[in-house]
């Protein structure tokens, strides 16, 4: 715990569940095992994949099944360890190093998934009858669907071992410069979060120092992320030409095991939705300002009525708990370990990584949450969302090491299925009118935020990417387009000051996960359509909802969220959650 401040102890993550300490003779232990686990597992399996009968081949994936999560576990630990310091040199090191060491570990691995996908259908679905093998039917069914992007092992070897000197290394200079970034506000010279966090001070004064120290240094540095931007579009597009993506996102669609279409009806509904949504919300909370515009700081301003006050650290833990508790104790209960063991980092640190994830790392240990707390009423709602990942990392486990992980577009849903749940708790205890209404605006804004702007943000991707295909981009054009697509999503109730054309550079999605943000548009609507559900008939829905999570990587949306009656290829689905959002402003409306 730190220091107690007004926020009371805040939790530091104890890391020890995966190793005591970088240096320690069992991290040592587990690399030196791991290599010598590859190289046995290669000399007994390389070139012979096609003969193994279907209880041998379940055999070789079980073995390859431990080492992903062994190797995967001190993966995870280092990362972890980075990000809590990442200007820490020594920190940077072992990080480095230990990356390097597990992608020479992991290139002799390569070759059995590619080779496991140059069995013939034929041949593999004679094997999958074997009870052993047919568990594994999923995860092969799932890796069957890149066969045709694979390349020769040579290049996929290539590819992977230049990784570290490619987008890794760009995606690791980006993080190191992000936290040593130092902000300017009123003579305090401030990390991005607690900078960021001036833009929900009550005092405008305030919010535009804290937006104009933000241009500021970020203009300072918009040579630095331009070209590391310039960069990574470049590498995305090599590699997509060569692995013959022919769109941009492509490989994210497949990532995710969502069609093109279904995404494309996504982005068709909320870019239909705009005026509706986030056009006609801002011009009104332009009126609850007494201003006729609303400034770029102005965006996420508590309301006037709006009492604001620092959520002590238990009074957060207490509400997220309890809601998650009435909804099924199972889910509190599960949730309650993050606090009780340890497993949530919660101060914001110079150095720290800024914003917040929930890190699964591998079956045989247990999740990790990140958060920069700071009181402020988002911040609960960011507890409540990772912690529904975390939830969601929990309980999908049990389906081990390859078949665990969610596509993105469901990981989102349990997270924002969470929000919702603590929203609606905090909601029902909100007698006083004027707490109601400053529930109902900042749970708006929190949903246009999750649904607008990561589709503006997946559309500015776009155009970014497709113009990078020209040439490079400078940072003016790249400025432009941000702004454009910015006036497009938020409207006309929205003016946007000098500097907020640079303000693209501290978004990390568009550096770690290209195409990433839509997921969460995606998990908001699901979550809309689920929590309609939810209130219609409560009667067995936990265990629909728990079945779902359980299931891991293990089905595809469609087969998920058919116990719900839902179709995520039905465009009036995506018009029923993006209701749910319009009816919250219907309701301020009649507020006024």
């Amino acid at each position: 715990m730190t220091a107690a401040t007004a926020l009371g102890a805040l939790p530091e993550w104890n890391l020890s569940d995966l190793y005591p300490a970088p240096d320690s003779k069992e991290f040592s232990a587990d690399m030196a095992k791991g290599e010598k686990g590859v190289k046995a597992f290669a000399a007994a399996y390389k070139g012979a994949l096609g003969k193994l009968s279907g209880v041998e081949l379940a055999q070789a994936i079980r073995e390859y099944e431990c080492l992903s999560d062994l190797l995967g576990r001190a993966g995870s630990f280092a990362q972890l360890h980075y990000v809590g310091d990442t200007t820490d040199p020594k920190r940077a090191k072992f990080y480095g190093d230990a990356n390097a060491k597990l992608t020479d570990i992991s290139t002799q691995l390569l070759f059995f998934e590619l080779e496991l996908n140059r069995i013939d259908d034929a041949a593999l679905q004679k094997k999958l009858k074997t009870p052993e093998l047919a568990h594994y039917r999923p995860w092969i069914e799932n890796l069957r669907k890149e066969k045709p992007y694979q390349l020769d092992d040579k290049i996929e070897e290539l590819f992977l071992e230049k990784s570290q000197t490619g987008f890794g290394a760009f995606n690791r200079l980006f993080d190191e410069t992000m936290a040593e970034l130092r902000f300017e506000v009123n003579g305090e010279k401030l990390t991005l979060e607690p900078t960021l966090n001036f833009l929900v001070d009550r005092d405008e004064a305030k919010r535009k120092a804290g937006a104009e120290a933000l241009a500021k240094t970020f203009q300072a540095n918009l040579r630095l992320f331009t070209h590391i931007t310039n960069t990574l579009a470049k590498d995305k597009d090599i590699s997509d030409r060569w692995r013959g993506f022919k769109d941009i996102a492509d490989a994210r669609h497949l990532a995710n095991r969502v069609e093109p279409e279904v995404v494309a009806a996504l982005v068709a509904a909320v870019q239909e939705a705009y005026p509706n949504l986030s056009h006609r919300y801002y011009r009104m909370k332009a009126k609850w300002l007494g201003k006729d515009k609303l400034m770029h700081w102005d965006r996420n301003a508590p309301l006037p009525q709006e009492q604001v006050k620092e959520i002590p650290w238990s009074e957060a833990e207490a509400t997220v708990l309890k809601a998650y508790g009435e909804f099924a104790p199972e889910m509190a209960s599960i949730a309650k370990d993050f606090f009780d063991k340890r497993w949530i980092d919660a101060p914001s640190r110079p150095g720290k990584a800024p914003g917040a994830f929930a890190h699964p790392t591998v079956p045989s240990a247990h999740p990790y949450v990140l958060l920069n707390y700071l009181g402020k009423p988002r911040d609960v709602m960011t507890l409540a969302h990772e912690l529904g990942h975390g939830v969601h990392q929990v309980l999908a486990a049990e389906q081990g090491a390859l078949m665990a992980s969610t596509p993105l577009t469901l990981a989102e849903t349990a997270s924002v299925f969470g929000e919702m749940l603590t929203f609606q708790a905090m909601l029902r205890g909100a007698t006083d009118p004027k707490k109601r209404k400053a529930l109902l605006a900042s749970k708006t804004e929190d949903m246009i935020n999750t649904v607008v702007r990561q589709i503006a943000f997946y559309t500015f991707e776009r155009k970014v990417h497709e113009a990078r295909k020209e040439g490079e981009l400078t940072p003016d054009r790249i400025g432009v387009i941000w702004l454009d697509v910015q006036r497009e999503s938020l409207g006309d109730g929205i003016e946007f000051g000098p500097g907020y054309d640079t303000y693209w550079t501290y978004i990390p999605h568009f550096i770690h996960s290209p195409f990433y943000v839509y997921a969460y548009a995606f998990g908001d609507c699901l979550v809309n359509s689920l929590y309609a559900r939810y209130r219609e008939s409560a009667a067995g829905f936990q265990d629909k909802y728990f079945a779902m999570l359980k299931a891991g990587g293990t089905k595809h949306h469609s087969e998920l969220l058919k116990p719900f009656g839902l179709d995520a290829t039905d465009p009036a689905f995506w018009q029923k959650g993006l209701s749910v959002i319009s009816g919250m402003i219907d309701e301020l409306e009649r507020m006024e």
